[in-house]
């Protein structure tokens, strides 16, 4: 549990540190070893929607959760480094998802609020503080909200001003970070980081948001890329059967990482 703690502590202080967290998120042993070993890499994140694929199953819980739960551990053991985990939203019991998590050496986590009436989704963060509290972890709950991903046609300002409403609750239901995944712009940035204050808020790396050196001006905490890398070596693997489909081979930019 000392140990465990250690890493809780240490993935706590990378997103209070004013230097961006940027954590290019996995999905099994191989990709995290790989991640883990690129030079800046401080903290594994994993991706939900990337570990349900390598499995079948289409993203939204329909992994079994404690296939889910293996699949986390299998990474955590797989590295010294702190890891996160995507929960999705908690697969139906988010505090026992997060214990099981515990149990297999994650020390932080993404749960989605899913647009939940916002006292439901305020509840849930401060019971799975209280568990990871209860298990004498400092356990990093990055507190999602769906804000910008629901939103739909809504007023963007409607839009904004639910997910400043939303992760100023969750920080008061003891979250240390918000997680705000969408396009935003600058100015949306900004009033977040203002609402929520300095390394609170994290985002996703999509095209279209500020460079990273400007988000860390700004105040934002950490950067992750969802099941953005995996798409990125799949499309690899695509261009390679391709290639041989075309009469070529194997790129002489590989790289034996395995």
């Amino acid at each position: 549990m000392s140990e465990l703690q250690d890493k809780a502590t240490h993935l706590l202080g990378l997103h209070r540190d004013p230097t961006l967290l940027t954590v290019v998120n996995v999905w099994d042993v191989i990709s995290a070893r790989v991640v883990a070993d690129g030079i800046g890499t401080t903290a594994l994140a994993t991706a939900s929607h990337s570990i349900a694929a390598s499995f079948g199953y289409e993203d939204g819980e329909n992994i079994p959760v404690d296939l889910m739960i293996e699949a986390c551990g299998r990474i955590a053991a797989a590295t010294d480094l702190p890891v996160s985990a995507d929960l999705e939203a908690g697969y139906g019991h988010p505090v026992e998802t997060v214990r099981k998590a515990l149990g297999v050496g994650i020390v932080g986590a993404n749960i989605e609020d899913q647009m939940r009436p916002l006292l439901e989704a305020a509840t849930i963060v401060e019971d799975v503080m209280a568990a990871a509290d209860d298990e004498g972890v400092d356990f990093v709950l990055n507190a999602r909200t769906d804000a910008f991903l629901l939103a739909g046609d809504r007023d963007r300002g409607a839009v904004l001003g639910d997910a400043v409403e939303r992760g100023k609750a969750f920080l008061d239901a003891g979250a240390p970070a918000v997680f705000v995944p969408g396009r935003l712009s600058e100015e949306e940035v900004v009033t977040l980081v203002d609402a929520f204050g300095p390394q609170r808020l994290t985002m996703i790396g999509v095209p279209g948001n500020p460079a990273l050196d400007r988000l860390e001006e700004l105040g934002v905490a950490r950067v992750s890329y969802g099941p953005m890398p995996q798409r990125v070596a799949l499309t690899a693997l695509q261009e390679l059967v391709e290639e041989v489909h075309r009469g070529g081979g194997v790129p002489d930019s590989m790289r034996p990482l395995n």
